[in-house]
C-alpha cells in the first residue's frame, strides 16, 4: 500500500489590492501553484486582527501566510508597514504561546508578480509540509481556556 503524502492546509490573508491581484494573474497567465492554499482577501494587510490567525490554527491551519503590498506601494499608505510590524511582535506571541512561529509567513506581493506569488505559495506549502501536521493547537487551546 503506498503511503499518502501529507498536504498541509494553509490560510492565506492576501491584499486585496496587490496580492490577491497577483494571484489572479497566475491563474490568468495559467501558473500552476498548490491548492493547498485558502485565501482571504483583506482590504489591507494592515488590518488583520491576530485573532484571525489564532483563529486559522483554531480551525485547521497548519501554516498561515500574510501578504500584501510591497513598501511605499500600499493603497492605503502604511497598511503593509502596521502589518509588518504587528506580524514581528506577534511571531513572539505565538512563541509565548507555544505555537511554532515559523508555520507563519509574510511575503510582499504585487499586482503583477504572478509568477512571484507562485513561488512564495510553493515555498510556504514545501516549509508546512516539512514540519507535518500541526496538532498542537487542541493542547494549548485547553491550557488557556478557563473551565468553569
Amino acid at each position: 500500500m503506498e503511503e499518502k503524502k501529507f498536504e498541509p492546509k494553509i490560510a492565506a490573508f492576501v491584499c486585496n489590492w496587490c496580492t490577491y491581484t497577483g494571484a489572479d494573474l497566475a491563474g490568468t497567465s495559467r501558473l500552476k501553484y498548490a491548492p493547498n492554499i485558502k485565501m482571504i482577501r483583506v482590504p489591507c494587510t494592515g488590518r488583520i486582527d491576530p485573532v484571525f490567525i489564532i483563529k486559522a490554527f483554531e480551525k485547521g491551519a497548519d501554516g498561515v501566510l500574510i501578504s500584501g503590498c510591497h513598501p511605499n506601494d500600499c493603497h492605503y499608505n502604511t497598511g503593509n508597514f502596521h502589518a509588518r510590524r504587528r506580524w514581528i511582535l506577534f511571531k513572539e506571541l505565538l512563541s509565548f504561546m507555544g505555537i511554532d512561529s515559523t508555520r507563519l509567513h509574510f511575503s510582499w506581493v504585487s499586482a503583477s508578480e504572478g509568477k512571484k506569488f507562485v513561488d512564495v505559495v510553493t515555498e510556504v506549502v514545501e516549509k508546512v509540509r516539512e514540519q507535518g501536521r500541526f496538532e498542537k493547537y487542541a493542547k494549548i487551546n485547553e491550557e488557556f481556556v478557563i473551565h468553569e
